[in-house]
């Protein structure tokens, strides 16, 4: 039954997002639905303004069905307790993808790509962070252990363990959002931490876990078929933040929320690389230490071109999720 959660749902999930996208891009494009692009961004970027934003829908609505029918499928079964975490998870994603359709839909408004304020998208992703950390600890499912990667030790952390819980889903959203920079990025690296995450499910015998992670790569295999480059469409934030969400949930319902900094290397190192051109730059008065912020786009600056850079960051992110395979299981 696991095997048919994680491949069923990844294979309903990839269709479905298919043929939704083939419907929806001409749609947005006969309502001028499309990016804009930010003027002190990469200025080889201009040509890609116009390109249909908001394709995260695509995904995020047949996983909200195949997420819901597996909620059902455990309440018929007596088991609604044991997909409880899940069905948590999953509206912590939709959530933070809801603070991403908010943030797109201004943009759209406005006319230019400047949606949220910075602190309100913050703040709304606190809160999000904080009543998913608060729902799953009053339903049992978690504690203020924090088990630690491949030596399988716990640190009692106290009331410290839901700040810094709150921090680390409201950073990887984050983290994920800003990797969402060029064509094919976000949804190959994400695939591949889906993977990892459905694999351990399999052999946990996670029927829950393996469902999530299966609408999850299901959804970006999906979405990559419009989205490699040069991209048909952009999941805009309302993809990337649902993406954000999922993975750093797919981490606490594996039971190891720091796991999620070894398989998601290439989300550290995107958003350090924005916080450490920020403070570099006003250490300095005014030097880069990259070319241009997030890193991707300093290797563009450098002569990558995307496809090359997919292809690397997809490796690294390879690379990480074999070493989090050990911290998972040992």
């Amino acid at each position: 039954m696991n095997y048919l959660f994680f491949f069923g749902g990844a294979a309903a999930v990839f269709l479905c997002t298919f043929l939704i996208l083939k419907k929806l891009i001409p749609v947005l494009r006969s309502h001028k639905i499309g990016q804009k692009i930010n003027e002190i961004g990469p200025r080889w970027h201009k040509n890609k303004e116009g390109t249909p934003i908001m394709g995260g829908v695509a995904f995020i609505i047949p996983a909200a069905v195949l997420n819901a029918a597996g909620a059902a499928w455990a309440a018929a079964g007596g088991s609604f307790s044991g997909f409880l975490p899940t069905l948590l998870t999953f509206v912590m994603s939709l959530l933070s993808g809801g603070i991403g359709f908010v943030d797109d839909y201004t943009k759209l408004i406005k006319k230019q790509n400047e949606g949220l304020k910075a602190w309100q998208k913050l703040s709304l992703q606190l809160a999000v962070a904080a009543a998913y950390v608060a729902a799953m600890s009053l339903s049992g499912f978690t504690d203020t252990r924090l088990e630690l990667p491949f030596c399988g030790a716990e640190v009692e952390l106290g009331a410290f363990y839901y700040i810094f819980c709150v921090l680390l889903i409201a950073g990887m959203d984050n983290a994920v959002n800003i990797t969402d920079g060029i064509d094919g990025l976000c949804g190959s690296v994400t695939a591949i931490v889906a993977v990892l995450f459905g694999v351990f499910a399999l052999v946990r015998g996670d029927p829950g876990l393996a469902l999530f992670a299966g609408t999850v790569l299901g959804g970006c295999a999906g979405f990559l078929m419009y989205n490699f480059y040069p991209a048909r469409i952009f999941m805009g934030d309302t993809g990337s933040l649902y993406l954000g969400g999922a993975v750093v949930g797919m981490a606490f319902l594996a039971g190891e929320p720091l796991i999620v900094l070894i398989c998601g290397i290439l989300y550290i190192c995107e958003i350090m690389s924005v916080v450490l051109q920020v403070v570099y730059f006003k250490l300095t008065h005014g030097k880069r230490l990259f070319k241009i912020a997030p890193i991707h786009h300093h290797f563009e600056r450098c002569g990558w071109n995307e496809i090359r850079i997919v292809c690397v960051f997809s490796a690294v992110t390879l690379l990480g999720c074999i070493a989090a395979w050990f911290g998972l299981t040992l």
